[in-house]
C-alpha cells in the first residue's frame, strides 16, 4: 500500500481497514478517500466509540427533577407590552448598527416533499409559487432597506446539495441581493460506524459520511472562516433558523432586543405547543440549567401533564429552532471539542442513531442490510443552550413564525403551510380596512400574497397598504409587492 501519513494515523487508530482497496483505486478516487479520511478527527471518533456505543440507545435520561422553562410571554399573554417595546427598539438599534446577520441552516434535500433538489428551492408560496429561498431572500432585503443596513447572508450548505445550491442563486441572480454579502459554506459530516467503533466504508473508495447534524453549525461556522469574517464586519450577533420555515421573522428586532437586554449568549422562540404529542422539543430546567427535551425522549405521561393552576399542558413550551446566537459563544463552542473538554462534559454532545447503512464486505462488494447495522452521530444545535451565560427563551405567535414544510402531505406540508400564509395575509388586509372573505379557520377563498418587499409583517404592510391609491380590490390572484 502507498506510504500516506494519514494512512498511518488511521492504522494507529485501528481504522485501517478504510485504505483496503486503496492501491486498487484510480489516483482521482485515492484523492477522494484521502480527502473524506482527513476529514475525520481519529480522537473524537474514539471518545464517541468509548461512550455512546457503550450504552443502550433507547435508554430513557432520568427526568426526575424537570420542570417547565420560564420565558418571556407576549403581552396578550400576560407580557409586560412596555418592556416588549423597550426591547424592539433595542434590536432596531442593533440592526441599524449593522451588528447582525442572518443564518439559514440548508443543508436538507427535498426527497420527503418528492421535490429532486436542494429544499431551499422547493416552490412554496400560495400564488407565485417562490422558492423558499427566495421568501427569506425578500424577508432580509425588506428588512435591510427597513433599518438602513444591507444585512449579510449566510447560507450552511451539505456536501449533496452545495453545488446546486450556488447554480440556483446565480440562475435567480441572488433574487436581488448583493452577491458579496451571500456567503456559502458545508456541513461538517462525521463518519457511520458499526456497534463495534470500525468506520464503515459504502464504496471501495468512499467512507459512509453523513451530516453532522444541526448542531454542528457552529463548529462549521468557525472551521468555514464565517465567524472571523462577521467579526472584520463588526457583526456580533447570529440569526439562526431553518430552511423549512417560510413564515419564520429572519430578523425580528423585538427578539434580538430581549437577546441583548438580558445579556444573554444564546436565545431561543418557543410556541405553546398545539396538542401534547406534537413532535416539538420542549424548553425544560434541569439540574438548574436550560435545556430542551425533545419529543422522543420525554415520556408521554410528562407530555401530557397538565398545570393544575392553569389547566393548559405543564410541559407547554415548544422548540421551533428560532435563536439568536453570540458570534463569540459560537466560536467558544466550537473550539471546546479540540481543547479536549468534550471529556469533560463541556461541550455539545454527540448523539447516536441506529440506522440501516449500504456498506460494502470484505470483497468490496455492496450489502444491503435489512435490520439496523451501524451508528450515525449528530449535534443539536439547542443543546448548546445549557453553556450559554443569560439564556432567554420568548414566546411567539404560531401563526406569524411557524409553519414549517417537512412532509409531502398531512401535518407540516406544503399545503398547511400554503393555508397559513394564507391565513396571514387575510389577517393583514383586514387589520388594515380590507374586506376579505374567509372561512371558519380564517383562510380567505380568494387565492393571495403578498411580498416581504410589500410588507414585512403587519405593521410593515399596514403602512404599505395606506400608500396605496387607489387600492386593489381583494380578487382571486392578488398579489402585492
Amino acid at each position: 500500500m502507498a506510504t500516506f501519513p494519514i494512512i498511518e494515523n488511521f492504522q494507529r487508530a485501528g481504522q485501517g481497514h478504510v485504505f483496503t482497496f486503496f492501491n486498487q483505486l484510480p489516483a482521482a478516487e485515492q484523492q477522494v478517500l484521502l480527502a473524506e479520511a482527513a476529514e475525520i478527527d481519529l480522537d473524537e471518533l474514539a471518545l464517541l466509540a468509548r461512550t455512546l456505543l457503550a450504552k443502550n440507545p433507547a435508554a430513557s435520561a432520568g427526568f426526575g427533577d424537570l420542570a417547565p422553562a420560564p420565558y418571556v410571554p407576549l403581552p396578550e399573554q400576560g407580557g409586560d407590552a412596555r418592556a416588549w417595546a423597550q426591547a424592539r427598539a433595542m434590536g432596531e438599534v442593533a440592526l441599524r448598527a449593522g451588528r447582525v446577520a442572518a443564518f439559514t441552516v440548508a443543508g436538507g434535500q427535498g426527497t420527503r416533499l418528492g421535490w429532486d433538489g436542494p429544499k431551499g428551492t422547493f416552490p412554496i408560496t400560495p400564488v407565485k409559487q417562490k422558492p423558499l429561498f427566495q421568501v427569506f431572500a425578500e424577508k432580509l432585503r425588506a428588512a435591510g432597506a427597513r433599518y438602513g443596513r444591507p444585512l449579510h447572508w449566510f447560507i450552511m450548505t451539505s456536501h449533496a446539495n452545495h453545488e446546486e445550491t450556488l447554480a440556483f442563486f446565480a440562475e435567480h441572480k441572488f433574487f436581488g441581493l448583493d452577491q458579496a454579502r451571500v456567503h456559502f459554506f458545508r456541513q461538517g459530516r462525521m463518519p457511520a460506524v458499526d456497534f463495534a467503533g470500525n468506520i464503515l466504508l459504502e464504496a471501495p473508495g468512499r467512507i459512509a459520511m453523513s451530516p453532522d447534524g444541526h448542531g454542528g453549525s457552529l463548529r462549521a461556522l468557525d472551521r468555514s472562516g464565517v465567524l472571523d469574517l462577521l467579526k472584520s464586519e463588526g457583526i456580533d450577533t447570529i440569526s439562526y433558523f431553518q430552511v423549512d420555515n417560510p413564515l419564520v421573522r429572519c430578523i425580528d428586532a423585538a427578539f434580538l432586543g430581549w437577546h441583548f437586554a438580558q445579556g444573554s449568549e444564546m436565545s431561543s422562540k418557543m410556541v405553546a405547543k398545539a396538542y401534547p404529542e406534537e413532535k416539538v422539543g420542549h424548553f425544560c430546567v434541569q439540574q438548574g440549567r436550560l435545556v430542551v427535551v425533545e419529543y422522543s425522549d420525554l415520556p408521554l405521561a410528562r407530555q401530557h401533564e397538565l398545570d393544575p393552576a392553569t389547566g393548559r399542558l405543564r410541559f407547554h413550551a415548544g422548540n421551533v429552532a428560532i435563536h439568536v446566537i453570540d458570534r463569540e459563544f459560537a466560536r467558544r463552542m466550537a473550539r471546546s471539542t479540540s481543547s479536549g473538554q468534550a471529556a469533560e462534559g463541556k461541550t455539545l454532545p454527540f448523539h447516536r442513531a441506529d440506522k440501516k447503512i449500504s456498506v460494502i464486505d470484505a470483497a468490496g462488494k455492496a450489502v444491503q442490510p435489512a435490520a439496523p447495522n451501524g451508528a450515525k452521530f449528530e449535534m443539536f444545535v439547542f443543546d448548546a443552550l445549557p453553556f450559554a451565560k443569560n439564556p432567554v427563551v420568548i414566546e411567539t405567535r404560531r401563526a406569524d413564525d411557524f409553519s414549517p414544510v417537512k412532509n409531502a402531505e398531512g401535518a407540516d406540508s406544503p399545503q398547511t403551510s400554503n393555508d397559513d400564509q394564507l391565513r396571514q395575509f387575510a389577517r393583514w388586509l383586514r387589520a388594515a380596512g380590507a374586506t376579505v372573505e374567509t372561512d371558519a379557520d380564517g383562510r380567505p377563498h380568494p387565492a393571495l400574497e403578498i411580498s416581504p418587499l410589500f410588507g414585512y409583517d403587519e405593521d410593515t404592510f399596514a403602512q404599505a397598504w395606506e400608500k396605496l391609491s387607489p387600492r386593489p380590490a381583494v380578487t382571486d390572484g392578488l398579489y402585492l409587492e
